[in-house]
């Protein structure tokens, strides 16, 4: 059974993030009720909340937004509904109805959108979605809260009434302001409003002259208010239809409350449907603004917080526009106890409270800021000693206080317990103290009860580094400026840097060394030692860091030799296929030059056709039938060259356009003439000119000869140079 005392609550500052997310609710009972959040008792109804809450925060990032889910409260009404014979006033009604529609469109919402809340779904179905409610409030209310003229037939004839009568009441009333406005009776105003009837405003002198009856008079006295007595008539009969309206709203507003009373059950349902949805949007948003997510909640015993943030001091942090420090801490099987040690203001107290607070607000449903990689398990009890603690009230100093605490520990504490103690074995003197606060932790430790304690005391350093289930962490600091550095480290105790530190705040160098005489000459050595070792661990740390830039850097090195490596090939792997390429086409050309050759001789066609199918069929017995998948993938490729080559003319004419700009000084071209040794402008074979005839020349290349324009050869010596 999950207990969790109101002690540990306040410790740890729980109500705190209550008041945020408090904030973030929308209603009045959402706000109350999100004050009220508490440790879930049932795992099943705490993985409830977490999913719902986790679902509501997605919906932040998602185009499936929950609708709108704000309501009035209708507390007052569900308490007078409940009175036999009561009623309603018209007011309440339209509330009544804009809750039981707000709970309709979320209800249907999600369902239809049940694969994206899931759980959120399983909630709204335990509610019954009915539209007679609205159907039976809207026949008689209309949506600016007023009773509607059909609401009863009676009703409707009354208000017809009321219009006839209130026309002859203005008609008259118009007749008599003419009449005696005419006469000059009248003031400059010449009418008003008293009693919420229509007068005349009539000088005092002539008050007798008009016939009324005076409802008022001015407060110098100079006027008199007088409704004419023409009107008077119509004013009293509609007073009377005003009176049975009252009547007939009343007798329609009984038997309004009279449908709606059966759906009391129903109406608190929504309300506490609603209600709870603003709370779970509550912690969606909080969630929300300190990055929480839902860690893995295991079975297994082990807590593993990595990159946990403390959610006050982050958003504390945040709007000073500082930098939070997360810490990664671990407690299993193996590793049971953490013993926190080294100077104060250095961050143990945050990092204990940290862990004891985050998993509060887990067992209370609210996701937390965390790695997610990040899992626990469920506490029954998680058990605090942090602060001062003296009670004034029941005359207990300190160390009495923290007595009774660790008696309550004692009782409490089993395996399934975590504890948290600031500050272990203080208020008492230090030997005696220490030496119990040693037997205390040594009972934890036998209970199997997971743990974090920060101390000052050695024999509290050395016992954790004696059990073997247990581990000492210190917070880290600077070894040169002894600045903090806000980052635990786990495996050696922490010196507290006492003399360091009091050096540092200008204590005299000479003060500071009598204190070291006044102490025993084996405790400064450890101390001393445990400091060494700190700094020598905070060098390393540096290190560590430095060989990871390097291994970094090194990668991305490595990464970039690799794809230079693999372009390099794919270069070669081309050219490669391009010669091949082009000697079987040197050999083909070959080899049809000597049939040529022989059908040159012989005149024999049938040879000829005959060698070159010879030719073809050798050719083709080479070549592989390609796949339909194989020839979409060449042409695709041809499309990606065609792409490119597209690219690259277009690049080339940019430039052909700029170099078109630039003024070119063309060389003279040289006179070519037989026995030159030329080659084509685009080609690399190099022939020599056995004759030219009318701007050709035939080029003799060897094996065979070729006609061509003489615009088109170069020499060989021009171009070497």
């Amino acid at each position: 059974m999950i207990s969790i005392t109101e002690k540990t609550l306040q410790d740890l500052q729980f109500p705190t993030v209550l008041e945020t997310i408090s904030d973030g609710c929308n209603t009045d009972i959402g706000k109350e009720k999100a004050l009220q959040i508490k440790p879930f008792r049932d795992k099943e109804e705490l993985m409830q909340s977490l999913m719902q809450t986790s679902e509501y925060v997605s919906s932040f990032q998602n185009n499936n937004a929950i609708p709108n889910h704000g309501f009035d409260a209708i507390t007052h009404e569900i308490k007078f509904l409940a009175i036999e014979d009561s009623f309603l006033e018209v007011g309440s009604f339209r509330k009544i109805a804009n809750l039981s529609a707000t709970t309709n469109v979320l209800l249907n919402f999600l369902k239809k959108f049940d694969d994206y809340y899931p759980n959120l779904n399983a909630r709204a179905s335990r509610v019954e979605l009915t539209k007679d409610i609205i159907t039976a409030i809207d026949a008689i209310v209309d949506k600016y809260g007023e009773i509607k003229d059909n609401a009863s037939p009676t009703l409707s004839g009354i208000r017809q009434n009321m219009n006839l009568v209130r026309g002859k009441v203005n008609q008259s009333f118009g007749v008599a302001l003419t009449q005696y406005n005419s006469l000059g009776y009248l003031d400059d105003i010449k009418e008003s409003f008293v009693q919420n009837r229509r007068v005349l405003a009539v000088l005092a002198m002539y008050r007798r002259k008009v016939k009324g009856s005076i409802l008022g008079s001015s407060k110098t006295g100079s006027i008199a208010y007088i409704e004419p007595e023409a009107t008077l008539k119509y004013s009293r009969e509609l007073a009377n239809l005003e009176y049975e309206e009252k009547e007939e709203i009343t007798r329609i507003l009984k038997n309004l409350s009279n449908v709606i009373r059966p759906y009391l059950p129903l109406l608190v349902e929504y309300q506490d449907f609603l209600s709870d949805i603003d709370v779970v949007a509550g912690k969606a948003k909080y969630a929300n603004r300190i990055n929480g997510i839902l860690p893995t909640i295991t079975e297994e015993r082990r807590l593993f917080f990595r990159e946990a943030y403390h959610p006050i001091l982050y958003l504390n942090n945040k709007q000073k526009q500082e930098v939070t420090h997360p810490q990664t801490i671990e407690l299993k099987q193996e590793n049971r106890i953490i013993v926190i040690s080294g100077p104060n203001a250095g961050g143990k107290t945050i990092s204990l409270k940290t862990v004891g607070l985050l998993q509060l607000m887990l067992q209370s449903g609210i996701l937390i800021p965390v790695h997610e990689r990040s899992e626990t398990f469920l506490f029954d009890r998680i058990l605090t000693d942090i602060g001062d603690n003296q009670s004034i009230e029941n005359h207990l100093s300190t160390y009495s206080y923290r007595l009774k605490n660790m008696n309550y520990f004692l009782k409490k504490c089993n395996r399934k317990t975590m504890f948290l103690i600031d500050e272990f074995g203080t208020g008492s003197d230090p030997e005696l103290g220490g030496a119990l606060a040693e037997i205390f932790l040594e009972e934890f430790y036998h209970r199997e009860a997971f743990g974090i304690i920060t101390t000052h005391y050695s024999n509290l350093k050395i016992l954790a580094n004696e059990l073997p289930y247990a581990t000492n962490a210190n917070m880290m600091f600077d070894e040169k400026s002894l600045e903090p550095m806000y980052k635990l480290a786990l495996g050696q105790a922490g010196s507290s840097f006492t003399f360091e530190v009091a050096q540092k705040n200008g204590i005299p160098f000479g003060l500071i060394n009598r204190a070291k005489k006044k102490i025993e000459v084996g405790k400064v050595r450890f101390d001393k030692t445990i400091a060494t070792l700190q700094k020598e661990r905070s060098k390393l740390e540096k290190t560590s860091l430095n060989l990871k830039e390097e291994e970094t850097r090194a990668r991305e090195e490595s990464k970039k030799m690799e794809n230079i490596n693999t372009r390099i090939q794919q270069k070669l792997e081309s050219y490669q296929e391009l010669y091949d390429s082009n000697q079987k086409i040197i050999y083909i050309g070959q080899k049809i030059d000597d049939i040529a050759e022989k059908y040159f001789n012989n005149k024999n066609k049938k040879e000829l056709i005959g060698e070159f199918l010879k030719i073809v069929e050798i050719e083709n017995s080479k070549r592989k039938k390609a796949t339909p998948k194989e020839v979409k993938a060449k042409v695709e490729k041809q499309k990606e060259i065609i792409a490119e080559v597209q690219v690259k003319v277009e690049e080339i004419r940019k430039e052909k356009k700029e170099k078109k700009l630039k003024p070119v000084v063309e060389k003279p071209k040289p006179i070519l003439k037989v026995g030159d040794r030329v080659r084509m402008l685009d080609g690399r074979s190099v022939g020599s000119i056995d004759s030219i005839e009318k701007n050709k020349a035939t080029v003799n290349y060897g094996i065979f000869t070729s006609k061509v324009s003489l615009d088109e050869l170069e020499l060989v010596e021009a171009v070497k140079k």
